[in-house]
């Protein structure tokens, strides 16, 4: 069973890592209702945790797409300025059901999801 984080995109990271945690602890005692797993429809799968460097998950059925998250893990760069650095770089997949969900529209999406990793993660924080 995965927990379900209703309206996530109108909260900020500290507000969904909070109610995250208290579904979990819900969901570890068998006290989770059925709204709070069964109406998800965008989910995350995080296996970079335990240093899974890439991997595709599979689409929960009844969900629009799911987002595979692997481990950062640093690697040897060219930088802007001509010379070599290291930096952490991370895979992120999507798979989604093209019923509902536009190939191009999902792409798009990643692109502008690393361009908030790699250059505005303040904006996650702020509510």
């Amino acid at each position: 069973i995965t927990p379900t984080i209703i309206k996530a995109q109108d909260q900020d990271l500290f507000s969904i890592s909070r109610k995250w945690k208290e579904l979990v602890e819900k969901a570890k005692t068998k006290k989770l209702t059925p709204a709070e797993y069964s109406s998800g429809t965008f989910t995350i799968s995080n296996l970079g945790m335990f240093g899974v460097q890439q991997f595709d998950a599979i689409l929960p059925p009844g969900t629009g797409s799911i987002l595979a998250i692997a481990a950062s893990t640093p690697k040897v760069v060219q930088l802007k300025n001509g010379h070599f650095g290291v930096q952490k770089s991370m895979t992120v997949t999507i798979t989604c059901d093209h019923r509902h969900i536009y190939g191009a529209d999902a792409a798009e999406f990643l692109k502008d999801l690393a361009d908030l990793l790699e250059n505005q993660t303040q904006s996650l924080t702020m509510g």
